[in-house]
């Protein structure tokens, strides 16, 4: 509307989701102030460069710093929308059970500069009930303003729920045109963060209440893990009856009512290996199905391991190559890898036997510190590796022709190279393509 005062935005975070939708909120036209605790970050972003890899997004963010529509700082500023973007990971216990300090540290932030007729969102991946913990603790540090669902009066303040639904590489591109479930505390509070949510949404907005929208992102990802461990489980099913599990799901899913997905060696990411914890936690004794998926998929990583062995003490001499440490292909990504996990384990094992390509990485973290394990590139691996074991499906890896795959053993977990010949008797009898 010409005219219009834009609302003034702070998004508090500024990581994987929380610069690509501070870079998106300023393209759409309001001024935001984007909040982070590191100074490398913040230094970053206002010189117009970004410090994660994210397609479009460098050109993105220096557009809207050069116009001046996004800044950043370490200090909380008063705004008219709060939008939380903090981490939410597991806390140290060793139980899954689901840290929200994050969340909370950011709310206390926001509650100093808060003012009647603000809105806070919160966006992070969260177990169910944390967006009202988030408005009791507001209100405890604010008495002097009235929030929804504690006064029969006219509230001050609006508090809603609304998770993102991305995908690494397509982030700015989904941010925009995928639906959002927008929960609000109250309808009112829903219907307010809708009003901000279509400035720069394209996809339908759906109005719930903010427990409701917890859960649906939750439960999102909890069916996304339940099928991935389906496959996986097939392919070791697969592999213990000597099968091609790749040409079984093929045909399986020519079936019109069958869409088996692809398996690979476990589940990562911050959100799918996470997120289905959050609603065990919830209901432990309600939850064996997604308590077990996440068993196999995390077990996956550790057949693919003994599998990985298997093959290398066939080959007692061999140069290794583990192909891949993103969670998933084509980004820098390493978050919950389960191809980090087992490049690590088998690194500690082999050590200086042991080589790393990974596209997306300038230096191999902190795991393989002392393991004697080098990053090298795909041409370097194919010139002077004898085991290859592929963890990621990069496309670089993936047009890698058969011509310069023979005579290598190969443990391919991702089914990119089916027309790799299986290795004879001394791989020790492992078919290694699942």
């Amino acid at each position: 509307m010409q005219g219009e005062t834009k609302p003034r935005v702070c998004v508090v975070g500024l990581g994987y989701i929380g610069l690509p939708t501070a870079a998106i909120i300023a393209r759409a036209g309001c001024p935001v102030l984007g909040l982070d605790v590191t100074q490398h970050v913040v230094d970053t972003i206002n010189r117009g460069e970004i410090h994660i890899e994210e397609v479009d997004l460098d050109g993105l963010v220096r557009g809207v710093v050069q116009r001046g529509l996004l800044r950043a700082s370490t200090q909380i500023e008063p705004a008219d929308v709060f939008v939380i973007a903090v981490p939410t990971p597991f806390a140290k216990d060793g139980h899954h059970t689901p840290d929200v300090s994050y969340v909370m540290a950011a709310a206390t932030e926001v509650a100093a500069v808060l003012k009647a007729g603000d809105t806070v969102i919160l966006e992070s991946t969260s177990p169910v009930g944390t967006t009202e913990a988030m408005r009791d603790l507001i209100a405890g540090l604010r008495p002097d303003l009235k929030f929804p669902g504690l006064t029969r009066e006219t509230p001050d303040v609006a508090i809603a729920y609304c998770p993102e639904r991305v995908l690494p590489g397509r982030i700015l591109e989904e941010l925009a045109n995928n639906d959002r479930s927008i929960g609000g505390i109250t309808p009112r509070c829903a219907r307010k963060a809708l009003a901000f949510y279509k400035r720069f949404v394209r996809g339908a907005c759906v109005t719930t209440d903010a427990r409701s929208a917890e859960m649906t992102k939750l439960v999102e990802n909890a069916y996304r893990d339940v099928n991935i461990a389906f496959a996986n489980e097939l392919s070791i099913v697969a592999d213990r009856m000597g099968l091609d599990v790749w040409e079984v799901i093929r045909l399986a899913n020519r079936h019109p009512r069958v869409n088996i997905l692809q398996p690979g060696p476990g589940v990562g990411g911050h959100c799918i290996a996470v997120d289905p914890w959050f609603i065990v936690h919830g209901a432990p004794d309600e939850t064996p199905l997604i308590r077990t998926a996440r068993g196999v998929n995390d077990a996956k990583m550790h057949h693919v391991i003994d599998r990985a062995v298997a093959l290398i003490e066939a080959h007692p001499a061999a140069r290794i190559a583990c192909l891949g440490l993103a969670f998933k292909a084509n980004i820098d990504d390493f978050r919950e890898s389960p191809a980090r996990f087992v490049a690590a384990r088998i690194a500690r094992r082999y050590g200086p036997r042991v080589h790393i390509v990974e596209p997306y990485a300038s230096a191999l973290p902190v795991e393989f510190t002392d393991s004697g394990a080098s990053l090298i590139d795909i041409d370097t691996a194919l010139e002077t590796c004898d085991v290859l074991i592929v963890l990621v499906d990069h496309d670089v890896f993936r047009v890698v022709p058969l011509a310069e795959r023979a005579g290598h053993a190969v443990y391919d977990t991702r089914g990119i190279w089916p027309d790799q010949p299986a290795p004879g008797p001394d791989a020790g009898g492992l078919r290694l393509v699942g």
